[in-house]
């Protein structure tokens, strides 16, 4: 039986959520965008009337000012999207169990086993999704649908707002192959550069490319990323509740004001480790190496990595890593304005990555593992701020905002 997949994509979903409590902004161009005072003035969404001015997602805000000078900035409330995510997912849940959210405003539905409860056609039930998020919520979603996740998001893409495009076996040659390679799933910016140079701008040129020569220049995403041209992804809807295996972990921060020696620099990676190995504890997995990724306030930005001697979900294992790759590969008279630490080669299980010349393993540290656990029980119960490294007490980098719930993808559209 061929698969019915839905990917369905609030539009603008900031911005449109922030429009409910302002309707009469609705006609003029609005945009949401983080705190300027905080060095964090980037545009998270835009409305449609922002759109057709040129302001672009992941701008500056004296960017966005510059090409539209009546633009009207709204400061981001992230327990409304979250409520409205909700509201919005529930819906989907009415229809399918296979519902796999991917950020808080795109769900892929596999509705293969359910359609014919709802509808004569995967196109049908599209639409009547489409009319009841707008009934309940006032949001607009855009739809794609087709036989195979990759191809239903870039349905969803392919016509905004609030429409439906059906991708199938029969038009998919001629709808997706003249689209940029950019536009395909997992094809980020170093990626396509890495296409473009091989003379690849094109989806159909990299269905039409040898999948030998894009694994010697991308590995096995190269090969993948064929397959997905090709129509070829087989990837399932995973059931609600039920996400894909963590794969990184990883936190950044632009700080308030630039870094500047070795112990500002050692303080923000201590907070930043300190998150990243919260977050594996919570969900129960290891890192077996490290990143970190270093930019500059002129935007000049390096990215190393290193393997960990043994996998790890401790803070100050992370931190002295990071800092090995920081001495390394930095000169601290240079102010940095941005880091990101990120655990990687994530695995379920402690293990030893490496043994010494006598065939033991190195291991973590225990009593610090008991330390560290202490403390995630002390935040749960009294907050984030209740305890942590003394060297961030009273700081004025903005150590403080690791602890909201920031978007976690690139672009929200």
């Amino acid at each position: 039986m061929e698969r019915e997949i839905l990917h369905c994509d609030c539009n603008s979903f900031y911005a449109s959520v922030e429009l409910l409590d302002h309707p009469e902004l609705r006609s003029r161009p609005v945009a949401v965008c983080g705190d300027p005072s905080g060095r964090h003035g980037i545009v998270l969404a835009k409305n449609e009337p922002a759109k057709r001015m040129g302001v672009q997602t992941a701008e500056t805000i004296w960017q966005a000012m510059r090409k539209c000078p009546d633009l009207v900035l709204l400061a981001p409330r992230r327990e409304k999207y979250k409520e409205y995510s909700k509201i919005v997912n529930d819906i989907y849940n009415q229809y399918t169990d296979l519902v796999e959210p991917f950020g808080i405003d795109e769900s892929w539905l596999d509705i293969t086993g359910s359609r014919h409860l709802f509808a004569p056609s995967a196109r049908a039930v599209a639409h009547q999704i489409r009319e009841q998020v707008k009934a309940q919520t006032g949001l607009t979603i855009s739809v794609g649908v087709s036989f195979n996740k990759v191809f239903a998001k870039l349905g969803s893409d392919y016509k905004k707002p609030d429409a439906v495009t059906v991708i199938s076996r029969a038009n998919f040659r001629q709808l997706v192959w003249p689209m940029p390679v950019g536009a395909l799933l997992y094809v980020g910016s170093a990626v396509e550069r890495a296409l473009t140079g091989m003379g690849i701008h094109t989806i159909g040129q990299l269905a039409a490319a040898d999948p030998a020569a894009l694994a010697d220049r991308l590995g096995k995403l190269g090969r993948e990323l064929h397959r997905y041209a090709c129509g070829e992804d087989t990837a399932p809807v995973r059931p609600a509740g039920q996400h894909e295996p963590v794969k990184s972990v990883g936190n950044g921060l632009t700080f308030r004001r630039d870094l500047a020696g070795r112990e500002d620099v050692h303080t923000a990676v201590t907070a930043l480790a300190d998150e990243v190995a919260g977050r594996l504890r919570r969900y129960g997995v290891y890192a077996t190496g490290v990143q970190l990724t270093i930019r500059s306030p002129a935007l000049a930005t390096i990215t190393r990595q290193k393997k960990l001697p043994f996998s790890t979900q401790l803070g100050r294992e992370l931190t002295e890593a990071c800092m090995q790759l920081a001495d390394a590969n930095w000169s601290y008279a240079q102010p940095i304005r941005m880091l990101t630490v990120t655990a990687q080669g994530i695995t379920d299980q402690p293990l030893a990555v490496q043994l010494d010349l006598f065939g033991e393993a190195a291991a973590s540290d225990p009593r610090r593992a008991r330390l560290e656990k202490s403390m995630d029980a002390i935040r749960q119960k009294f907050g984030h701020a209740a305890i942590g490294a003394a060297s961030q007490l009273n700081n004025d980098m903005g150590l403080d905002d690791l602890s909201i719930d920031l978007p976690t993808k690139e672009k929200e559209k």
